[in-house]
């Protein structure tokens, strides 16, 4: 859909000949997309469309808790398709990671986390936790190894058992927008309750330690993103650090097979991510069947 046709669905009071409208691209393969930025007199906005779980979960979750995401100014419905006129948000992802902006993300994350706690009011809204469990449970027919479904098959099992809160199953570090004391989750495209540890997962499963990597974070401070997340939000809540060191290994497992499940899926094992992941998925799977935390 053109642009020009789903501005005449909002009210554009605010825009002058002066105003400037840039469609964005995707970080990871530069790739246009229904997101446009648009810079006026007045300010800065996010015009995009957006998937039916995230504007669920806009309207519902995040508009009477999100002081970590962005403001909704208007929404529109045009040909069956919802776009959402949005706050922009100044700022630097986590791409290229630092502690502080590291502490502000994770705040973010446990704020949101703690005012959704195993919540029956927004149980099922949003991208549910049925979904989530589905769409696992059909990804894991695509492993190929023994080793790695064994591990799988317990994966699952801890996935259905552990508390829920409110997640963004996307949480890759450009999803992620730090302004100098506070820090935003943006595009909630998959954002539900579900299983507490998916989003802090998806943070740190995916840094490298090298600094021209796409998404850096030193180890050191992995390691400090899972103290502080139990120190600040599972301490108090009847989990031991035992537990949590375990149950995150096994979501970091199943981040590490992503790229597994596509190569082999789509039969495409030449693929360079499929390369990388598939010996993270393997070294992972032995590293959890001989870790026993203290």
């Amino acid at each position: 859909m053109e642009l020009k046709g789903i501005l005449k669905h909002f009210d554009t009071s605010f825009i002058s000949k002066k105003t400037i409208i840039t469609q964005l691209k995707r970080e990871e393969d530069d790739s246009f997309y229904q997101v446009w930025r648009i810079d006026t007199d007045a300010g800065r906005y996010i015009l995009k469309e957006a998937k039916a779980y995230e504007s669920e979960v806009y309207h519902t979750i995040l508009t009477r808790i999100g002081k970590n995401t962005p403001a909704i100014y208007q929404t529109a419905v045009i040909d069956e398709k919802t776009f959402l006129l949005m706050e922009y948000i100044q700022g630097e992802d986590l791409r290229k990671c630092s502690r502080h902006k590291l502490v502000l993300a994770l705040d973010a994350l446990i704020s949101l986390q703690k005012e959704t706690w195993e919540s029956p009011v927004y149980a099922n809204l949003g991208y549910s936790f049925d979904a989530s469990f589905n769409g696992r449970q059909n990804r894991g027919k695509y492993l190929n190894d023994a080793e790695l479904e064994t591990v799988y098959k317990k994966f699952l099992e801890i996935y259905a058992s552990v508390p829920r809160a409110l997640c963004h199953d996307d949480l890759l570090p450009f999803n992620i927008i730090v302004s100098t004391d506070n820090a935003f989750l943006i595009d909630w495209e998959y954002g539900g309750i579900l299983p507490y540890p998916t989003s802090i997962a998806r943070l740190i499963a995916h840094d490298e330690d090298t600094e021209d990597a796409l998404f850096y974070m030193t180890q050191e401070d992995k390691e400090f993103a899972i103290g502080y997340y139990y120190d600040n939000l599972l301490k108090d809540r009847g989990i031991t650090y035992v537990e949590w060191r375990n149950t995150i290994e096994y979501f970091l497992f199943y981040e590490y097979c992503e790229w597994v499940f596509v190569g082999n899926k789509y039969e495409n094992i030449d693929n360079e991510y499929y390369i990388k992941y598939l010996p993270l998925a393997k070294r992972q799977a032995h590293r959890i069947q001989k870790l026993n935390y203290q």
